[in-house]
């Protein structure tokens, strides 16, 4: 499955946060035995006190969800209300939208130097790894096509996996009831007041 849309100038960009579960700030005491090599004559029986989150807390994934939404929405983004791991920024003419899987990012936008002051504000805030245009994520192949500005996105190597786990790789394929080559424009958008 492909589908392609037609965009006037857009850029994408894909980031990674090493070590994202660590940026997490606990909102409760948790305590931890010590680590092996750790104890001491002097504080055997002891216990530590956690400052910030670490991989392994049942708290984790949630506690770097809250520090990166306080962070993000400081730089002006704001939360979609029903996707909850897609923001976006809206300055006249200029939209950025980040999308947020976990500790990987998707930076989509028409303007370059306000995704890049995006970018440089991560850097400061997160330790962070550029991964340039993305090619790959979460199982969907992206396409770009910059001289006819054309993006496209396909999921026929998931398809492929689900059909094959299912010993359906040998069935009949078909189409989708929609239309081929769809070009979408701004105009097409829902708009309200």
């Amino acid at each position: 499955m492909l589908a392609i849309a037609a965009f006037h100038d857009y850029e994408i960009w894909q980031m990674d946060v090493k070590t994202a579960f660590l940026n997490g700030k606990l909102k409760e005491d948790v305590y931890m035995t010590q680590p092996e090599g750790f104890v001491t004559s002097d504080n055997a029986g002891k216990v530590c006190k956690l400052q910030t989150s670490i991989y392994g807390l049942k708290q984790a994934s949630r506690s770097w969800n809250l520090r990166f939404n306080d962070a993000i929405k400081q730089f002006g983004f704001i939360r979609n209300e029903y996707e909850p791991c897609v923001y976006k920024k809206i300055s006249g003419s200029i939209v950025s939208f980040l999308i947020l899987y976990v500790d990987d990012i998707l930076l989509i936008g028409n303007d370059i130097p306000t995704l890049q002051s995006v970018k440089t504000w991560f850097i400061n805030c997160f330790s962070m790894k550029d991964l340039g245009e993305p090619t790959y994520i979460l199982g969907v192949n992206i396409y770009t096509d910059r001289s006819r500005r054309l993006l496209g996105l396909s999921q026929s190597t998931y398809i492929d996996k689900v059909l094959k786990r299912f010993s359906m790789e040998e069935s009949k394929k078909g189409f989708l009831s929609m239309s081929h080559g769809i070009s979408l424009s701004k105009e097409m958008c829902p708009s309200t007041p």
